[in-house]
């Protein structure tokens, strides 16, 4: 069941920055906690993300004060779904569960809780105002962090800092998760988001089937027991062939010798 949301205004927005597409959480009234609608609008963002050609590299943040608080409790309270109508496989904020090939970076600009810090794990990179703070306070509602934070925080930072969070509740800070290993780079208060594109913007001067190709196997590396694993060895080599075969390959070195920026092609 679910209810719409009683503000007229997106719940979550795309707005194109050249090869970048900006996807920004649009509840800050609620601190863009994830109900069914922001969901929905997540999941079609990314959607339109990862089919429009032109747009290699995305930056999701917040508006407002916050990045994201996490589930709506009042929604969930009344019994209503949070997750996307008939796109549940998306997972929770219709993202966790939801693989584009292209890099998505968070710009976290405020608070982020419980599932805020889901989202900020379904990323490939993150930014964070240096007045950012990360937790997981599941525990203290009843509840366990079952949108991937079980899961990913031990794939990212150390075994028993990933415990400590989500068994103490405890939220921590951009510096402290910078060094756990959860954050990439630090910024200035205030300047997270200008941070990301800037980090955007370096991430899309690369070749498109190239940045995919990365993509794909370092997060199927973490499903692999040894380096030494046919497995991981076959996905390398079946990547390299289509990268090192494709018009990509060719312009890259070209433009290098002629001195000029390459012009990829994404073939």
């Amino acid at each position: 069941m679910t209810k719409p949301d009683l503000d007229s205004s997106p719940a979550a927005t795309l707005t194109r920055r050249g090869r970048v597409a900006l996807i920004t959480l649009n509840r800050p009234a609620a601190m863009n906690a994830v109900n069914a609608e922001l969901s929905a609008a997540v999941g079609a963002a990314l959607e339109e993300f990862a089919a429009d050609p032109e747009l290699q590299v995305a930056v999701v943040t917040g508006a407002g004060r916050a990045f994201c608080a996490g589930m709506d409790l009042k929604a969930a309270a009344e019994g209503l779904a949070v997750d996307a109508p008939g796109h549940e496989d998306w997972g929770f904020g219709g993202i966790v569960t939801h693989w584009v090939d292209k890099p998505v970076i968070a710009a976290v600009n405020g608070l982020a809780l419980g599932g805020g810090v889901e989202i900020v794990l379904a990323c490939d990179l993150v930014v964070a105002d240096e007045e950012a703070k990360f937790g997981l306070p599941e525990v203290r509602r009843g509840l366990f962090p079952a949108a991937g934070g079980v899961i990913r925080l031990p794939r990212i930072v150390p075994r028993n800092m990933a415990l400590e969070m989500a068994l103490t509740g405890e939220a921590i800070d951009a510096e402290t998760a910078a060094r756990w290993g959860l954050v990439n780079r630090v910024a200035p208060a205030g300047k997270s988001l200008e941070a990301a594109l800037e980090l955007a913007e370096t991430l899309a001067a690369g070749a498109p089937l190239a940045l995919g190709a990365v993509k794909r196997l370092i997060h199927a590396a973490s499903g692999f027991g040894s380096d030494q694993e046919a497995p991981a060895w076959a996905d390398n080599d079946s990547e390299w062939v289509a990268v090192s075969r494709s018009e990509d390959a060719k312009e890259g070195p070209r433009a290098f010798v002629e001195k000029r920026v390459p012009r990829w092609t994404g073939r």
